[in-house]
């Protein structure tokens, strides 16, 4: 037998044999979005600087009194000059018609393209202790919700509190609004005894060690608002080595302002008011009497 045909032969063996053989398929498993923080995170690097404004400076001639007033170290000069000529100001555009389809279709093409994101309103309170890691005690606003849901989590929310929007683990995108603060337990229980008084924090939950996790106390969280808060926790464990640098460096940078701001506090600075008067239709009102 030729090579030729007995390649032929031999794939048509194989097709037969497959014929009769089970094939199963599998379905691809589906796609785990990472949770990742959308755009930068202020680390306490300071902007770059903003160009100047324009001065405002009026001639000689047409200022027409001045008074000079001390207060604070420094001097306020209020003057009163000759009128500036102004542009007239804009007229009110007139709304178009809430129900006219056009302005519905182009209402309705830009969420199409930009999808509203979820906003996550939260206050959070970070307990520390030299004898217990961080614990955070949160109070979250779920979007629709009346009640307000109350958690314990082993996650320290202050690294969190530089992050405006991400996308969580589900590949939704949220952004995040929180209000934050910290309680030293030791140092709040010193100072109260030293007073004579007893300081009893707040019972704080046992967590077990690994991975950061929450402890529902109070409120009966929806789906929605338990994936809103596990969602946190995801973006905190995927970018948690980003998120303590940037916090870090804030805090650097907090430290160093407050240093600088000791050993060279601002000086107040002069101010400058100006006014005119401006020409007032019908006579004026005599003294004493109501405007």
């Amino acid at each position: 037998m030729k090579p030729s045909l007995r390649l032929i032969v031999l794939a048509i063996a194989c097709c037969s044999s497959l014929g009769h053989a089970e094939v199963k398929l599998t379905a691809p498993a589906p796609e785990v979005s990472t949770a990742r923080i959308i755009g930068n995170l202020p680390d306490g690097t300071p902007p770059p600087p903003q160009p100047a404004k324009p001065g405002f400076s009026v001639p000689a001639a047409d200022i027409l009194e001045t008074k000079i007033h001390e207060q604070g170290g420094r001097q306020i000069t209020i003057q009163k000059i000759a009128p500036i000529a102004l542009p007239p100001p804009p007229e009110v555009a007139i709304s178009a018609d809430p129900a006219s389809p056009a302005l519905l279709a182009r209402i309705a093409a830009l969420r199409a393209k930009y999808p509203r994101n979820e906003i996550i309103s939260l206050g959070a309170t970070v307990y520390r202790s030299q004898d217990l890691p961080p614990r955070t005690l949160v109070r979250v606003w779920p979007a629709g919700a009346e009640k307000a849901v109350n958690f314990w989590s082993s996650a320290d929310f202050s690294l969190l509190s530089g992050v405006s929007s991400f996308v969580g683990s589900d590949g939704a995108t949220r952004s995040l609004m929180m209000m934050w603060s910290t309680v030293d337990i030791d140092r709040i229980t010193g100072l109260m005894a030293k007073h004579g008084r007893q300081y009893v924090p707040p019972a704080i939950p046992d967590f077990p060690a690994g991975k950061a996790t929450f402890s529902i106390i109070s409120g009966n969280p929806e789906p929605g608002a338990l994936a809103a808060i596990q969602s946190l926790h995801d973006v905190y464990h995927s970018e948690h080595a980003r998120l303590l640098t940037a916090y870090q460096g804030r805090e650097q940078a907090r430290l160093a302002q407050q240093a600088e701001l000791k050993a060279n506090p601002p000086r107040p600075k002069d101010i400058v008011l100006n006014y005119w008067l401006t020409d007032s239709t019908g006579p004026a009102p005599t003294k004493g009497a109501e405007r």
